[in-house]
């Protein structure tokens, strides 16, 4: 059987000038309108060109392929929470627990705004969430949420943290994606973010005393 080797995801060259940044920053916006609009399945190279004003062959100075685009728009997503995880969980001023239901409450917000790319990246991830790049890209956030399990649970096993982080951020994600698939109001967000948050708070709260 022939192996089979993952498409080329990196982004062909990096901009340098602001005028190669601006034209990186128009395809990629153009590339987020179409696959709102359009879905994964209906992704081109050509379509995003065509609605960026740009030529195929300028595109693909900067991406080889769709799956290069779509790979950056979710490797933007990933860093964009990544940095979200940081800013939160990493805030020693506050509990453990306080941190954790201020990320629960951004994180099912960010899901509700950006819902619609959002399924459309997971739609397309089959074309990229096997390569190195992906595996990378994700390795930072879960640093973060480990280095923050390790201060909520302090007396726990590193079984039991990796269990628990998983959990959690599974279901977070599972769950946040579900509910952001309705269009949902403000006070409904609150509601199914704070009601999120007191699970795992509690979960938390029995691994401690117990």
């Amino acid at each position: 059987m022939t192996d089979r080797t993952s498409p080329r995801i990196s982004s062909r060259k990096q901009p340098k000038q602001a005028r190669s940044t601006e034209l990186v920053a128009t395809i990629l916006e153009a590339a987020v309108q179409v696959l709102a609009k359009e879905g994964a399945q209906r992704f081109t190279t050509a379509r995003v060109a065509e609605r960026a004003g740009v030529s195929v062959g300028s595109l693909y100075q900067y991406f080889p392929n769709k799956a290069a685009i779509l790979f950056r728009l979710q490797s933007d997503e990933w860093r964009q929470t990544t940095e979200m995880l940081g800013a939160i969980l990493g805030d020693a001023a506050r509990p453990p627990p306080e941190r954790l239901r201020s990320l629960v409450q951004a994180f099912i917000r960010s899901e509700c705004d950006e819902a619609a790319v959002r399924v459309a990246l997971d739609d397309a991830a089959p074309l990229y969430r096997d390569a190195p790049e992906a595996w990378e890209a994700r390795a930072e956030g879960d640093r973060v949420f480990e280095a923050f399990m390790r201060e909520a649970l302090p007396k726990a096993s590193d079984a039991t943290r990796d269990l628990v982080g998983d959990l959690i951020t599974t279901t977070m994600s599972t769950a946040g994606k579900q509910f952001s698939e309705w269009p949902r109001t403000a006070p409904e967000i609150e509601a199914y973010a704070d009601a999120m948050a007191d699970m795992f708070c509690a979960y938390l709260r029995s691994l401690q005393h117990g």
